[in-house]
């Protein structure tokens, strides 16, 4: 069983005051790479928020006028205190299945509003409707939020650039050669900073009751093109060798078999074809979303420094495939 911390509120600086009578954003999963940087976005723009994390220790880095509450999406009882006097949630779904109906319902017993960090597996387009569990997963929380009559945001999406720092950065550190299936397949990657903001803002502002929105790059990229374009931007040459699909499963953790199976099937339908590209990025920030190019130039210095654990997938990549 999860322990419950009684909310508690960091000393806010005087240069970010909490409007008064302003109820707190509650963000879940707000130590990731999405929930962090809206985190940070929000309480930049001095909006209170509290944070929910598994692990009081997890939450050391976070912003100190963030409110920090512990509890688990397993255990859905301990969100109790989470909840208590939120009006808005980001939900950022990181467990399995077996309590999405009964976290949502103590949502809707709290909250009046949430935002929910999907996929989009309604897209139609190959690449985004290959058999896919995360993506049945997303399917089934939507249905569920829509349920409870909830003021609803979902925002999708598509693959994330900063895949390519889980993916090709051991070979970029090495010998430069990246082996990866399926060069030819085409994405639109979309930078993690693009999404954060579009979620901030959808937290911030009203008017987004109800927004479906599908989030990528501006630009499609096979595979290839994007390592010739992360090599530019280090101001080096990588090399793309084609890797058979065979070996690349052969290669990966058993645990990591369903999704290296999903991202194998997404890049053989999206093989021949331009990636499915939205406007609604530079739509909803009023600016051009950020390319592949400006994200891997502004994230160079991480492919020179610590490799990161091993990663396939995760839970927060394209759900089919984004998340």
């Amino acid at each position: 069983m999860a322990r419950i911390d009684t909310p508690r509120t960091r000393s806010t600086p005087a240069e970010l005051p909490t409007p008064p009578g302003e109820p707190p954003i509650l963000v879940t999963g707000a130590t990731g790479r999405v929930g962090r940087a809206v985190t940070d976005l929000l309480t930049d723009a001095g909006v209170p928020v509290r944070a929910l994390v598994r692990r009081a220790e997890s939450a050391a880095e976070l912003p100190g006028t963030v409110e920090i509450v512990t509890g688990d999406l397993t255990v859905p009882g301990s969100l109790d205190a989470a909840l208590a006097g939120v009006s808005t949630v980001l939900l950022v779904w990181t467990a399995p299945p077996q309590t999405a109906a009964a976290v949502v319902d103590r949502l809707a017993a709290h909250a009046r509003r949430v935002v929910h960090l999907s996929a989009p597996h309604r897209t139609p387009h190959p690449f985004f409707q290959q058999p896919n569990p995360m993506a049945a997963l997303h399917a089934e929380i939507e249905r569920l939020i829509a349920a409870t009559g909830l003021d609803s945001t979902i925002v999708r999406p598509g693959m994330f650039a900063s895949n390519a720092l889980s993916w090709w950065a051991t070979a970029v550190r090495g010998d430069g050669v990246v082996r990866w299936p399926h060069g030819a397949a085409e994405t639109a990657p979309v930078d993690d900073r693009d999404v954060a903001e579009v979620v901030a803002r959808t937290l911030r502002e009203d008017g987004h009751v109800g927004g479906d929105y599908v989030l990528t790059g501006p630009e499609s990229l096979t595979q290839a093109e994007q390592v010739r374009i992360l090599g530019d931007a280090l101001g080096r040459r990588l090399t793309f060798e084609e890797l058979p699909p065979d070996e690349f499963r052969q290669q990966s953790p058993q645990a990591a078999r369903p999704a290296v199976d999903m991202l194998l099937a997404a890049w053989n339908a999206a093989t021949g074809r331009p990636a499915h590209v939205t406007s609604t990025v530079s739509e909803l920030l009023g600016r051009p979303a950020r390319t592949f190019h400006q994200w891997a130039t502004d994230h160079a210095t991480s492919f020179t420094g610590t490799p990161p654990g091993p990663s396939v997938a995760r839970s927060d990549r394209p759900a089919a495939p984004r998340r």
